[in-house]
C-alpha cells in the first residue's frame, strides 16, 4: 500500500514528542532505576509520583511514573507551537467525531486529551513549567547520562491505518518496513522534529507501547549502561544490543526496567529536516533492516509489550514475520 502524501501544512503544529507517563508497582524501585542506574534527573517527587527530565531539557518533565498495582502505559503527549494550535486540533478531532476533552496535567497549560486510531491515548499541550538549564552542571551527569526524551514506539494492529492517522496530524515517514506478498506495512516511522521519529509503529497486537527512547551524548554512554546494568544486579534486564539499526542508522541498547516497560538509549541517527525528504523502503526480509549489524532480535521484542490502561488490544490484521533470534 503506498505511504500517504504527507500534510505538509496542516493547520495546527505539532512540534515533537513531549512525554510519556507510565504506572509502576515499585516507586521506590523504578526511583532507583531511572534516576541512579539511568541517569534522569527527578524533577519531583511523592510517594505516589516522580517526574523525570532529561540533562539538556528545560520543561518540566519527559516522563512520568505513578504508583499503581498494575504497570501499564498511561499516555503519550505531545507539545504544539502554539497556544492556539490547541483549539485547531479539538476542531480537527471534532470534525472527525473523535472525542477530544480538556484535562487537568501537573505542570502543564491547557491539554487536549484523545486516543489515535486504534485507542492509544494521546495528549497535546503548549505550555509546561520551564526549569533552569543544566546541561553544563556535570556534576550531575551520571548513569547513561540521558540528554532528552526522543521517540516512541507503538504495536499497531493495523500499521497503515495508524500511518494514515498520524499523516492527518502532519507527520511524515522517514523509513518504513513493507510485506513483499502483500503490500502492507509491518513498520512505519514518523517525525515532526527533523530527525527520524518522533513515533514509530509494529505490528502487532496493539495498541501496546513497544518501547521509549532516550538520546544519549555518546556511544560510550551506552557500554557505561552495560556495566552498570551487570554491576548493579539488572544484567538479565538488557534484552537487546549494542549493534546499530539498518533503518535509523542508529547505535541502540534495549533494557527492560523493573516492572518490565522496555527502554531504548539511542544515537547517532540522521536529520529529517527537508519537507521533500524521501522515504526509505525496506523489505521485511532483509535482515539489515532491524539489524544492520550486531545480534538479531529475539522473540521478546515482537511479543512484549506493556498495556494502555483501559485499552484491550486486538491482534494484528498482517501476519506476517520478520527474522527472530534464538528463544532465550
Amino acid at each position: 500500500m503506498p505511504i500517504p502524501a504527507p500534510v505538509l501544512v496542516p493547520p495546527f503544529n505539532i512540534i515533537r514528542l513531549s512525554h510519556v507517563e507510565l504506572t509502576v508497582a515499585d516507586l521506590a524501585e523504578s526511583r532507583r532505576f531511572y534516576a541512579d542506574i539511568l541517569g534522569l534527573q527527578i524533577t519531583e517527587e511523592s510517594s505516589e509520583r516522580i517526574s523525570f527530565r532529561g540533562l539538556e531539557e528545560r520543561g518540566h518533565h519527559c516522563l512520568v511514573l505513578n504508583r499503581a498495582p498494575d504497570p501499564a502505559a498511561m499516555a503519550v503527549g505531545f507539545r504544539t507551537f502554539a497556544e492556539a494550535d490547541l483549539d485547531r486540533l479539538q476542531d480537527h478531532f471534532s470534525q472527525r467525531n473523535r472525542a477530544a476533552t480538556w484535562v487537568e496535567r501537573p505542570h502543564q497549560g491547557r491539554t487536549l486529551a484523545t486516543s489515535d486510531v486504534h485507542g492509544m491515548p494521546i495528549e497535546f499541550h503548549h505550555r509546561m513549567d520551564r526549569l533552569e538549564a543544566i546541561h553544563q552542571k556535570y556534576d550531575l551527569y551520571r548513569g547513561v547520562r540521558p540528554l532528552r526524551i526522543d521517540h516512541f514506539n507503538a504495536f499497531s494492529p493495523n500499521v497503515d491505518e495508524s500511518v494514515a492517522f498520524y499523516s492527518d496530524l502532519g507527520f511524515r515517514v522517514t523509513e518504513y518496513t513493507e510485506d513483499e506478498d502483500t503490500g502492507a506495512l509491518w513498520a512505519a516511522w514518523m517525525h515532526r522534529k527533523g530527525t527520524v521519529h518522533d513515533i514509530a509503529f509494529t505490528n502487532g497486537a496493539g495498541p501496546r507501547m513497544h518501547h521509549l527512547a532516550f538520546w544519549v551524548p555518546t556511544p560510550m554512554a551506552i557500554i557505561d549502561l552495560l556495566d552498570l546494568m551487570a554491576s548493579t544486579g539488572h544484567v538479565t534486564k538488557v534484552e537487546r544490543g549494542p549493534g546499530r539499526h539498518g533503518i535509523s542508522n542508529a547505535l541502540f541498547l534495549y533494557v527492560t526496567d523493573p516492572d518490565g516497560h522496555r527502554i531504548e538509549f539511542y544515537c547517532s541517527d540522521y536529520q529529517t529536516l527537508d519537507p521533500d525528504h524521501e522515504p526509505i523502503r525496506w523489505d521485511l526480509k532483509d535482515p539489515q533492516r532491524q539489524t544492520l549489524w550486531g545480534a538479531p532480535a529475539p522473540r521478546s521484542w515482537f511479543e512484549h509489550g506493556t498495556r494502555f490502561v483501559g485499552v484491550e488490544p486486538r491482534d494484528p490484521d498482517l501476519t506476517a514475520q520478520p527474522i527472530i533470534a534464538a528463544d532465550r
